[in-house]
């Protein structure tokens, strides 16, 4: 990755003494919440001042220019650009599923109290689920239908819900209103990484 499930994700596990294949993505373990802080000096993103009624609109215009992306020759889109760096179809298979890894987390902050989300191996995750490999129009669909739905959850949420929290396991806590700022920064910080283009 790469971002802000970067983030929320725990630091794939360490396989003893084995070399890492030659074109293994590097996990990334930092903390990316620093981003609900001051602007990413990458993407251009300034997240602290996205305003929170504005996410879900935001999740949406995100996706339409994922399927752009995915629109294209298909070859370009399974090539990385370097060994170690996913390509533009791996990062839309991720863009995809942190969409999908929101809404659930989303949903268990409005119907709990405080509660601890499941930790998430976006490399593991990547690899098992063989993000190379797929089909770009399958992905499009899904990447849309699941932006739709984490979407249509933002829309909903309304009052005090803003202030419900959630925690990760390493400590982070977020409300509703700070996870959703936190939420869009990673698909566009990786429209940025694939297109080089800064936020809108």
């Amino acid at each position: 990755m790469t971002t802000a499930e970067n983030a929320a994700a725990v630091a794939a596990p360490v396989h003893g003494g084995t070399a890492a294949p030659a074109d293994a993505i590097t996990p990334d373990d930092k903390d990316w919440t620093w981003v609900l802080e001051r602007s990413c000096p990458d993407c251009g993103l300034d997240t602290p001042s996205v305003v929170r009624e504005e996410v879900a609109g935001l999740v949406r215009a995100n996706a339409v220019s994922w399927l752009a992306v995915l629109d294209a020759e298909e070859d370009g889109l399974r090539r990385r650009p370097r060994p170690d760096v996913w390509s533009a179809l791996e990062y839309a298979c991720h863009v995809r599923d942190v969409f999908r890894l929101f809404h659930v987390r989303l949903n268990l902050m409005l119907d709990q109290d405080g509660p601890l989300f499941p930790n998430w191996d976006q490399d593991e995750t990547a690899l098992a689920e063989r993000y190379g490999e797929q089909d770009p129009k399958t992905v499009a669909a899904e990447l849309a239908e699941a932006a739709e739905i984490l979407a249509g959850a933002f829309d909903r949420v309304a009052g005090e819900q803003w202030q419900r929290t959630g925690d990760r396991s390493d400590g982070a806590r977020f409300t509703v209103e700070t996870f959703s700022r936190y939420l869009i920064h990673d698909p566009v910080h990786h429209l940025y990484d694939v297109t080089g283009g800064p936020a809108a």
